[in-house]
């Protein structure tokens, strides 16, 4: 096996690396008063990139998040997986970059929150706004097939 090399698509995911400040803009049901949430970005070798973040989540306390985040070129997608300490479940991502360059959307299947017992389609997108400002929004798609969102985060890169 050849060791993997970076592609332009591992080096769009660069500009996620670093230090950063998260503040909701619009909390999750349950989530009003969400405090202060942080998350580093670092990168293995330019291939994965790997995302931990930690901050106060209302009803649970401390929690800690992961995402990792790819590419793979034999699919010509996106690829990741989520976890937080608040949950059991492994969310698994595939996803494309817009033709803007700036929105990354990661398609995902997980439980439905308001149907125990059933699945539902996600989205949660990222959004480059500049060199330290980047928006996170996290969807959810309706029975009807409508899209519903969940939250929106503002990521500001720490000087």
């Amino acid at each position: 096996m050849d060791k993997a090399e970076p592609t332009q698509e591992h080096r769009w995911l660069e500009q996620l690396v670093g230090e950063w400040v998260v503040q909701n803009e619009t909390p999750a049901p349950g989530q009003e008063g969400a405090g202060a949430w942080t998350e580093t970005v670092r990168s293995l070798d330019g291939i994965w990139f790997i995302s931990e973040g930690s901050g106060d989540m209302p009803g649970c306390g401390p929690v800690r998040t992961m995402l990792t985040l790819g590419y793979d070129p034999h699919k010509k997608r996106y690829v990741g997986t989520w976890v937080g300490s608040m949950m059991t479940y492994l969310w698994v991502y595939e996803g494309t970059l817009d033709e803007s360059g700036k929105v990354l959307t990661l398609d995902c299947t997980g439980p439905d929150f308001e149907r125990p017992g059933e699945t539902a389609h996600y989205q949660d997108i990222v959004t480059i706004i500049d060199r330290d400002n980047r928006k996170f929004t996290g969807r959810v798609q309706k029975p009807d097939g409508s899209w519903s969102e969940m939250m929106t985060a503002h990521y500001r890169r720490k000087s």
